[in-house]
């Protein structure tokens, strides 16, 4: 054999090398699936409490300010009249003993209706009343996401809502968010 010979089988034996193992990863690339179908997406949530404050106007009522605490204006009337209602009964002592329990009865009576009258008497003012609620709310913070890949299912938990199918990268689901483009 010659040497251009040799050197033909050498490098036509290095080439099918070459393009024996080109074609194994290219089948291989073609023959490993690039993506798995999704079958069925489930939410996971989870409750946040936000507090809040709620106001409200209330209309309150309040005793009117008093202008005689002691009630004096009420027990002398009561009192002159209870007077005047004694002194009509009965003659000499007895009309003297009538007329200071009429005093006394007339003086207690006009005092009691003068504190219910005062009792009665009401400012309404509306007065602003705040409180704290907690809100609940749910949130979504993932999603378990049933998958088929190469006739097998499993799930996997991901950040993101997932569309169709997931990306596999070397036989394996990957889970990365896909990259959000920007506005320019």
């Amino acid at each position: 054999m010659d040497k251009s010979m040799v050197k033909g089988l050498v490098i036509g034996g290095i080439a099918t090398v070459v393009l024996g193992a080109g074609a194994v990863t290219g089948y291989r690339t073609i023959t490993t699936p690039q993506n798995a179908d999704v079958r069925a997406v489930r939410e996971l949530k989870e409750t946040v409490v936000t507090p809040q404050k709620r106001c409200a106007d209330v209309a309150v009522k309040h005793q009117a300010p008093v202008k005689d605490d002691n009630r004096v204006a009420g027990s002398v009337i009561g009192g002159l009249a209870g007077g005047l209602l004694g002194n009509q009964i009965g003659g000499g002592k007895g009309k003297t003993l009538a007329t200071v329990a009429g005093v006394a009865a007339g003086g207690y009576a006009g005092n009691q209706v003068q504190k219910n009258m005062q009792e009665g008497d009401v400012v309404v003012t509306t007065e602003r009343r705040c409180q704290t609620v907690n809100e609940k709310s749910q949130k979504v913070v993932g999603y378990d996401v049933t998958y088929r890949l190469s006739g097998k299912e499993g799930v996997v938990r991901t950040s993101y809502k997932p569309g169709a199918t997931l990306p596999v990268k070397n036989g394996v689901v990957d889970t990365t968010a896909p990259a959000v483009a920007s506005k320019s």
